[in-house]
């Protein structure tokens, strides 16, 4: 089909990207161009209107961008229509879900415009990338790929102790009262004549460091006990030095390749047994250092992609906005109104990508408590008025009635808030933001300021009330319910950036109501 002739329907929630995505379509020589704010918008499009190409961001609020791509699959008259979607996320198994939906393309944030050309060519040629969704349903189904292992989790950090705790096993007393003797100044020393008592202490949940372990015992020689040390998982990796009167080079051999580390020959040497153990003994403190440490990494990568998880999306869509925008300006020679229009566009993107960058480096300051916090006054009044204008047209197709109390300032009282404006303005989205998702469709958002102790309290309360099974852990990471996309950082990050700026969090749920209510206080400037 010519370009000229196809009807293309983009859906983005960010009027900015839309724009820019219809103009570069337009210049393509696409005919007719529909835009749409969220997948249930579009689908009141389709109902309307024949579409002849879908382009689609992924992460939307109402409905998201593969929540669509499932109904128009599911429709007979809609699931021939190529449907291209566009993301900021490329996990594996996000990738995955939308191929088994049926979806055409995937084009990853940010592209270019020859890249968004070339892929809608090759849709409206009929050169579908992905056809499992259009099969018949009598075809046999495709073979199931077979994903890599997922990589074993990370072992528990070794309990540690002041001093090594070392394990020497004899048959006679006299051996354990020498080796006791010579090692109880310097490590917690345990004591036991028999090999079977000996697996008992090793394969306890308190394994020794370090054991000294005589070959020649009755009911279980050494060889043995080594043995069935290495069959055990929590006494496998202990070190194990044989001592013993055997000097023949096939017995310390013997010894070796059952897992011994080393071979002490009786009498013993009192100072080179210290040494020999203080050797030893340096490579498991060692190694309980390195887990220390590769858990302490893994731990805070976990802490970075929870930032990042956060934040990708809202981060890559002005990016992409920005790179669209400046490849217009490059080719565009007419100095008319439309530059200085792109001009101020640019501006506010760039904004919002610098305001982004910013808060995503304090969340992770605030995390790892490096956090400084550099309190000024502002309006609270002026910040959620301006806020919910953007969230009325947000949520516009839900038809919430949202309202501000008091609707105006009293000009000769100011309320103004002593905090970080920057951090204030992701706490406040953030809240406005998961009551408006909680809300039914055509019910209320309300939100109040007011004055209480020296606070400057924000309370939202919307209709639906908290599922009784998270109430409990509502400000904790990843908690979330009802949401299938939802990461449950929208709550944590409201509490975090609150406590970050000494205030106050708290959440009401009225079952007989059937409302929650949720009260953000900042302390109030002087």
């Amino acid at each position: 089909m010519q370009l000229n002739k196809l009807t293309v329907l983009i859906v983005d929630d960010m009027a900015p990207i839309r724009k820019i995505t219809y103009e570069q379509l337009r210049r393509f020589g696409i005919g007719q161009v529909i835009q749409a704010e969220n997948g249930a918008q579009a689908l009141n499009v389709l109902k309307k209107r024949n579409v002849d190409l879908i382009l689609s961001d992924w992460n939307m609020p109402v409905m998201t961008g593969i929540e669509f791509l499932k109904q128009v699959r599911q429709s007979e008259t809609w699931r021939h229509i190529p449907f291209i979607m566009i993301t900021a996320e490329a996990e594996r198994d996000r990738v995955s879900e939308a191929i088994g939906q049926g979806v055409t393309d995937l084009i990853i944030k940010p592209f270019t415009t020859a890249l968004l050309q070339a892929r809608l060519q090759q849709a409206a040629k009929g050169d579908v990338r992905n056809r499992q969704s259009l099969v018949n349903e009598d075809e046999p189904e495709l073979e199931e790929v077979q994903l890599a292992d997922p990589e074993p989790e990370t072992p528990a950090p070794i309990a540690t102790t002041k001093q090594n705790t070392i394990l020497v096993v004899d048959d006679t007393p006299e051996n354990l009262t020498l080796l006791g003797g010579l090692l109880r100044d310097d490590y917690r020393v345990l004591l036991t004549k028999t090999g079977k008592k000996a697996l008992e202490i090793c394969c306890s949940e308190t394994p020794p460091d370090l054991v000294l372990l005589d070959v020649m015992m009755p009911e279980m020689d050494g060889y043995e006990v080594l043995e069935k040390l290495r069959q055990h998982p929590n006494s496998q990796h202990i070190p194990v030095i044989f001592v013993t009167a055997l000097t023949e080079i096939g017995d310390q051999t013997k010894g070796l390749e059952g897992g011994a580390i080393d071979y002490i020959t009786k009498p013993i040497q009192p100072e080179l047994l210290k040494l020999r153990v203080r050797n030893h003994l340096r490579s498991v403190d060692l190694h309980k250092h390195l887990q220390s440490d590769l858990d302490n990494l893994i731990e805070k990568e976990k802490l970075k992609n929870s930032v990042d998880q956060l934040l990708r999306h809202d981060l890559k869509g002005p990016i992409a906005g920005i790179v669209a925008l400046a490849e217009q300006i490059k080719t565009d020679r007419q100095a008319t109104a439309s530059i200085n229009e792109s001009s101020v566009m640019i501006d506010e993107l760039s904004m919002q990508l610098l305001n982004m960058i910013n808060l995503s480096t304090e969340l992770y300051k605030i995390e790892q408590g490096r956090f400084e916090l550099k309190a000024k006054p502002f309006s609270v009044h002026l910040m959620l008025k301006k806020m919910l204008t953007v969230v009325r047209k947000t949520f516009s197709t839900k038809q919430l009635l949202m309202y501000l109390e008091p609707e105006e300032e009293d000009p000769g009282n100011e309320v103004l808030a002593l905090g970080d404006q920057s951090l204030s303005y992701s706490l406040f989205f953030n809240l406005l933001k998961n009551a408006c998702e909680a809300a039914p469709s055509r019910s209320r958002v309300s939100v109040s300021i007011n004055v209480v102790d020296q606070k400057v309290q924000v309370t939202t309360e919307n209709v639906g009330a908290v599922p009784d099974a998270i109430r409990e852990n509502f400000w904790e990471k990843y908690v979330t319910s009802g949401k299938d996309t939802g990461t449950g950082l929208g709550t944590y990050s409201v509490s975090l950036l609150s406590d970050a700026q000494n205030g106050e969090v708290s959440m009401r749920t009225s079952d007989k109501d059937n409302t929650t209510t949720i009260t953000v206080a900042l302390p109030l400037s002087n």
